[in-house]
């Protein structure tokens, strides 16, 4: 049995093309990315025909497509055909690029000693249980049950 692996892409369509390298780990992804980010193992669902469902599945299962089960079919609530694709999706590299701006304007928030909690002095000033009141014995009761 075979592990599962997954094509790297920037596009759904350019992960569902039978050439498309494929990778098991994030790591291994991130080496055959070539410096390129991975965002993500995203999962996509297509909407296709019978005849669509089948030439995918065809391709997908072939001896050429470096990925392993990143392709499952399931049914919609009308019993049409819909693929479910998991690929390691590529960032845009302008996305990435933003998003590095953005992270470097956020300016660092100022470390403040952490404030002392005064909850437990507020509500349990006592303990936290009630105490044990000694149960009351009537003098005049008879003990059925001596020791000894």
């Amino acid at each position: 049995m075979t592990s599962l692996a997954f094509p790297i892409a920037k596009t759904l369509e350019a992960a569902l093309k039978p050439q498309t390298q494929a990778a098991r780990t994030r790591a291994q992804a991130e080496a055959m990315a070539k410096g390129e980010v991975i965002e993500e193992l995203a999962v996509d669902w297509l909407n296709v025909t019978e005849e669509e469902a089948a030439v995918y599945l065809q391709a997908a299962n072939s001896e050429e497509t470096p990925g392993q089960g990143y392709l499952q079919r399931y049914e919609d609530n009308e019993g049409k055909p819909v693929l479910a694709v998991t690929w390691w999706k590529i960032a845009d590299p302008k996305a990435v690029k933003a998003k590095a701006k953005k992270v470097a304007k956020v300016k660092p928030a100022t470390e403040k000693p952490p404030v002392e909690d005064h909850t437990d002095d507020l509500y349990f000033r006592s303990g936290r249980t009630k105490p044990r009141r000694k149960r009351y014995i009537d003098p005049r009761q008879m003990d059925l049950f001596k020791k000894g």
